[in-house]
């Protein structure tokens, strides 16, 4: 892929986005970058077992909606605190509830551990719906990248468990499905930021085992379910150029086939993350702002 297929406005920001530095030293950084503020939205932190979450309280009153959102990483690395603009304006354009979860990560803990970090944190959201000032009813669950798979996965899961349903998912370039790791074909492919050889590197830490090989445990590659009836609505987005384009495109329409509302927006010429990476730019402020309100109409 050359830059020729990338938007002009992308291109600069994309060079500077390396995810190809190594684990540790990706963790550190994130560990350290400065994060935003907004004096309308008042942050906190809160520590349930193994996992942290940083939850964004906007101003308002009375009982509103909720949003779990997952951030994005390969599920290798990652914070929930490279998501902090898009959180910020998320919370105050609609004025939602955010609980933003900082899950285990792979290979130091590979399945279920972030799976059950997600759904441990579902369960501690119900559970403080009223202090929270959240309907229960009116949560969404989201993420990016490897955090949009791990939503998804957890969707499903909650539909299997039965109780309270997230009203909504809402998924930016979900990580579905190891067995694209397993299609060498796709390796000399160009992807930016997210390419096959990171891909395999992080299902195979998650799964334990050579990507696409095995038959994963149930729900932790979610674009493999075979039954996905009875899921609450979507939001799908994706780029025209990135590696999950094929596998995020066969999870809409078979959420779309089994009757499942689903909303896809397809950007081209973005890139997998710009929404993150590039989040200053037109092209990526207009696709948070479409994101924006399909969520606030799904969960008013």
């Amino acid at each position: 892929m050359s830059d020729d297929t990338i938007l002009p406005e992308l291109r600069e920001p994309l060079r500077r986005t390396d995810v190809s530095l190594p684990r540790w030293l990706i963790r550190a950084a994130l560990r350290v970058m400065p994060v935003p503020r907004d004096p309308e939205v008042r942050v906190r932190a809160v520590r349930v077992g193994p996992m942290r979450l940083r939850i964004y309280l906007p101003a308002r009153r009375g009982i509103g909606p909720g949003l779990l959102w997952v951030h994005g990483g390969g599920l290798l690395f990652g914070a929930a605190t490279q998501d902090e603009s898009l959180c910020l304006s998320t919370a105050k354009r609609l004025g939602i509830v955010i609980v933003s979860v900082d899950y285990r990560l792979a290979p130091e803990h590979p399945f279920p551990a972030a799976h059950d970090d997600v759904l441990a944190a579902w369960h501690w959201f119900l559970a403080h719906a009223d202090e929270l000032h959240v309907d229960p009813t009116r949560i969404a669950v989201g993420g990016e990248s490897a955090g949009a798979g791990l939503a998804a996965g957890v969707a499903q899961r909650l539909h299997d468990d039965g109780g309270t349903q997230p009203v909504a998912q809402w998924l930016f370039a979900p990580m579905l499905d190891d067995r694209t790791a397993a299609d060498r074909s796709l390796d000399a492919r160009r992807h930016a930021v997210w390419d096959n050889e990171k891909n395999r590197a992080g299902w195979g830490a998650y799964l334990g085992a050579e990507p696409g090989t095995l038959t994963p445990p149930r729900y932790a590659a979610p674009g493999r379910a075979t039954d996905v009836a009875g899921l609450p609505a979507a939001f799908l987005t994706w780029t025209d150029t990135e590696l999950f384009a094929d596998e995020n495109r066969a999870y809409a329409d078979a959420l779309d086939a089994a009757g499942v509302p689903v909303h896809v927006d397809l950007v081209v010429g973005g890139a997998h993350g710009f929404e993150n990476w590039a989040k200053h730019t037109p092209v990526a402020q207009a696709l948070i702002g479409r994101a924006q309100e399909w969520l606030g109409a799904a969960v008013r």
